[in-house]
């Protein structure tokens, strides 16, 4: 696999075709809206910068790290050419269904298509297509230049060629490839959302405040990041859609989402990204500060 493209120019997509193009692959990177494509160049950019400043690349591997990668705003003619296609759209089933079915009618028939979901059933996304075994999850983490870990999922119908392609792929990039099968959350998000969620509810039931409990989890499990942090780094809506993942798939109440969490996102507040969520973002400060409602 030479061809890659990329599908979504989001905070995930640009790492992955960052990822990619760094490690020699020649990457489309497609999304309809032509700013998001440019936005997506400039925070690839800056992320290279960030790692010439650490002495990890120099100039010249920026400059051909982004030269192999071709922005388009065009899906069909995008995966015209594709070994292999990473879909990082929204985390959004129909999306991802549609997505697919186009990519299975204009991709090479030998193209693996893989997807960045991080809940959302591969089996079902495969069964989008007229080839569920070349249908694979790639579930990188965030920031996905820095993170190790790729979740490498197989689908009901998956093959163990398709597998054993894209776990060494993985490890070519200089991650760590860990094979998962297709249930609802895989690995990482069925063990992490459930404890986001019972600090959401620790703090919606008044037991603590948002640092305490970000502290003990820090300090006393030795957690980089607490978990209110995390899920506003994540976003509380795609914690939400989690979830409601888990729920709907396991159909067990454990996984129901804290009300406080619900309110949040109905009222906006989605963490980092929309500037507040349990705590507060100001553009170019790194204070974590708390948001007033929770003081």
């Amino acid at each position: 696999m030479q061809n890659i493209t990329v599908i979504g120019g989001g905070t995930m997509g640009n790492g992955i075709a960052h990822v990619f193009a760094q490690n020699g692959f020649d990457v489309t990177l497609v999304d309809v809206a032509s700013s998001a494509l440019d936005k997506a160049l400039a925070t690839i950019a800056k992320n290279l910068d960030r790692q010439i400043a650490k002495g990890a690349l120099t100039e010249a591997d920026k400059t051909a790290t982004l030269n192999r990668i071709h922005p388009m705003t065009d899906l069909k003619e995008g995966v015209s050419g594709a070994d292999l296609v990473v879909e990082a759209a929204t985390e959004n089933v129909s999306l991802k269904l549609k997505i697919f079915s186009d990519m299975d009618e204009f991709a090479p028939a030998g193209a693996v298509l893989a997807t960045n979901t991080s809940s959302i059933s591969i089996t079902k996304i495969a069964a989008a297509t007229k080839r569920p075994s070349q249908v694979i999850g790639m579930h990188f983490m965030n920031p996905v230049p820095v993170m190790k870990l790729v979740e490498v999922i197989r689908g009901y119908a998956t093959s163990d060629e398709v597998t054993e392609a894209i776990m060494g792929l993985s490890r070519g990039l200089g991650k760590i490839p860990v094979e998962v099968n297709d249930y609802p959350g895989f690995v990482a998000n069925r063990i992490l959302m459930p404890m986001i969620n019972e600090a959401i509810y620790t703090l919606y039931e008044g037991v603590s405040g948002v640092e305490e409990i970000d502290t003990v989890m820090k300090l006393g499990m030795a957690h980089p990041m607490g978990p209110l942090q995390l899920a506003d780094f994540i976003g509380l809506d795609v914690c939400l859609a989690i979830l409601r993942v888990l729920q709907d798939g396991f159909g067990n109440p454990k996984y129901a989402p804290c009300p406080l969490l619900v309110n949040m996102v109905t009222a906006g507040k989605l963490g980092a990204k929309s500037g507040e969520g349990f705590y507060t973002y100001t553009p170019g400060s790194k204070d974590l500060v708390v948001a007033e409602r929770f003081r």
